[in-house]
């Protein structure tokens, strides 16, 4: 299978979607709940579906599995698709310009190609295994910091955090007293490709959906990160816990996450 025909199916997909997306940026009418505070707008929707009819016109036998929309009908189970048409809602929905599409491509159970764009700012994250990551066509790499007190580190926070505040605020503290600085930006696949670049050292949240890592992961490992849960066991995108890092602040962070 050529995965950069993959590839570029998928960031032809991205673009359509970006151009919906900013269509829709600061003009859309209708917002709708899942959750109290999970939230999807008509251009989570209408995103969604173009990617879809995109990848179907050109692999009408491959599955799918789309945020809003669950996983399609299960075609070849060898080769799927897995989307987030609009990462970074509450940001979007607020006038935000944190967001992002996220499209992974997984063959035989195993991720070969991350797709992750702004809309806004327009910088495309890609990889393709074997061929490492890039943006904008550039590759990048992991940050070479060493040292948790001059990392700077990223978080989010699962939409039910009621039940597990205290527990948050506490890896929160650790990690915010230990290193250089935390941010919190709201898209998790672009927190994952910002470690990637080199922007950021380490990641971590809990409660994510194959969605919302999928395509970010892939590309962080292909720039030479490591990923694994907050034991340190390997990272699956049906974990509940996620830690990215540059590697080498790995061991230290989990530390300060163990609970």
């Amino acid at each position: 299978m050529d995965f950069n025909e993959i590839k570029l199916a998928g960031v032809g997909a991205a673009y359509a979607s970006a151009g919906i997306l900013n269509d829709h940026f600061g003009r859309f009418s209708r917002i709708n709940k899942k959750g109290p505070r999970d939230l999807v707008t008509e251009a989570d929707v209408a995103s969604q579906e173009k990617i879809i009819e995109m990848i179907r016109a050109k692999y009408p036998d491959h599955s799918i599995m789309a945020e809003e929309a669950g996983l399609h009908e299960e075609k070849t189970a060898d080769c799927q698709w897995i989307i987030d048409p609009l990462d970074g809602t509450i940001n979007f929905a607020h006038q935000i310009p944190i967001f992002c599409v996220s499209i992974a491509f997984a063959h035989q159970g195993k991720m070969r190609v991350g797709i992750v764009l702004n809309p806004v700012n327009g910088e495309l994250f890609t990889a393709v295994e074997g061929e490492g990551a890039q943006l904008n066509g550039r590759p990048i790499s992991v940050s070479p910091e060493s040292e948790l007190s001059e990392s700077l580190l990223v978080t989010g926070f699962p939409y039910d955090f009621q039940s597990r505040l205290n527990t948050l605020i506490d890896r929160f503290k650790q990690c915010l007293e230990a290193a250089r600085g935390v941010r919190r930006l709201g898209s998790a696949a672009l927190d994952l490709c910002y470690v990637a670049c080199g922007r950021f050292e380490g990641f971590w949240e809990e409660n994510l959906k194959p969605w919302d890592t999928a395509a970010g992961a892939f590309i962080l490992e292909s720039a030479g990160g490591r990923l694994t849960d907050f034991s340190g066991s390997p990272y699956s995108i049906d974990s509940k816990e996620i830690l990215a890092t540059n590697g080498h602040i790995h061991h230290a962070i989990r530390i300060l996450l163990k609970a």
